[in-house]
């Protein structure tokens, strides 16, 4: 999906970071200040709240199936 960005001032500030910047569109200038953006914001989050966020995801997974035949599973794939 598209992101519009409406107001001269949104604009101008895409056009200053893209001279500053030296990228060759605004499109590409916001998307790497977005991708900066968010690794700095994940730099925010302490350790310890990234090992708990990671813990939960985990326990929602749950174990790996101890009868899943990963050969089997493979040779189906590719038809062997």
């Amino acid at each position: 999906m598209a992101l519009y960005m409406r107001g001269p001032e949104v604009d101008a500030l895409a056009t200053m970071l893209q001279r500053q910047t030296d990228a060759p569109s605004k499109t590409e200038a916001v998307r790497t200040a977005l991708v900066h953006e968010l690794e700095r914001s994940r730099t925010n989050v302490s350790l310890r709240g990234r090992i708990a966020r990671l813990q939960a995801e985990a326990v929602r997974i749950g174990l790996p199936n101890p009868d899943f035949d990963m050969k089997k599973f493979t040779d189906e794939m590719w038809e062997d």
